[in-house]
């Protein structure tokens, strides 16, 4: 018997994971990445992004395991047909092997709806957000990157990208292999004001 969520309750160890989370670089992410089960949680999370309509419109590609070598493989090959220099191909192979897991998250907008694409935009960047929370809230370090090859059209299609879809953000998840540094943040009168 599953349990109903329960609404309107204090949950101050969850604003304190809010202000205290951070980024973690998914060059210096190690093993362990989460189970199959938190994975499942964690995507579970991203999934519950608020979304205008109700159309979902987003997806998720997991590469984990051999999964990252082989889009590994895809960088370096779109890398040597631009003419990259062998080191530049080597970084390329290795970049989806630096975090256990990756996940892409998948902008799936569509045009001519009566929910403008921009908020469908929005909604799968709150997916990326609730994936970085979530994954925190788990044990784990995580990274919501786009780097050039989120915006390559060979690699999105190798991918398996659609018309018309575009990648919100790789969200690269493992374990920390040294201390986060806490970064600067903005200072609140600065960017606040009430009307």
């Amino acid at each position: 018997m599953s349990k109903e969520p329960t609404f309107n309750h204090p949950a101050p160890r969850a604003l304190d994971l809010l202000l205290s989370r951070r980024s973690g670089s998914a060059k210096t992410m190690k093993e362990p990445g989460p189970s199959k089960k938190q994975l499942a949680d964690i995507l579970k999370a991203g999934a519950r992004a608020p979304d205008h309509g109700k159309l979902f419109p987003w997806r998720f590609i997991v590469f984990e395991g051999k999964g990252r070598a082989r889009a590994g493989d895809i960088l370096a090959e779109v890398m040597e047909a631009e003419g990259e220099r062998a080191k530049q191909v080597a970084e390329e192979r290795a970049r989806f092997l630096r975090a256990p897991v990756v996940v892409a998250v998948v902008s799936a907008a569509r045009e001519q709806h009566k929910i403008p694409v921009w908020e469908q935009e929005l909604s799968a960047g709150a997916v990326c957000q609730n994936m970085l929370v979530a994954a925190t809230a788990s044990g784990f370090v995580a990274q919501w990157v786009t780097e050039w090859y989120a915006y390559h059209p060979v690699v999105k299609e190798r991918l398996g990208l659609r018309a018309g879809e575009r990648i919100a953000g790789f969200i690269y998840i493992g374990t920390p292999a040294e201390a986060l540094e806490e970064r600067p943040r903005p200072e609140m009168e600065k960017i606040v004001t009430f009307f």
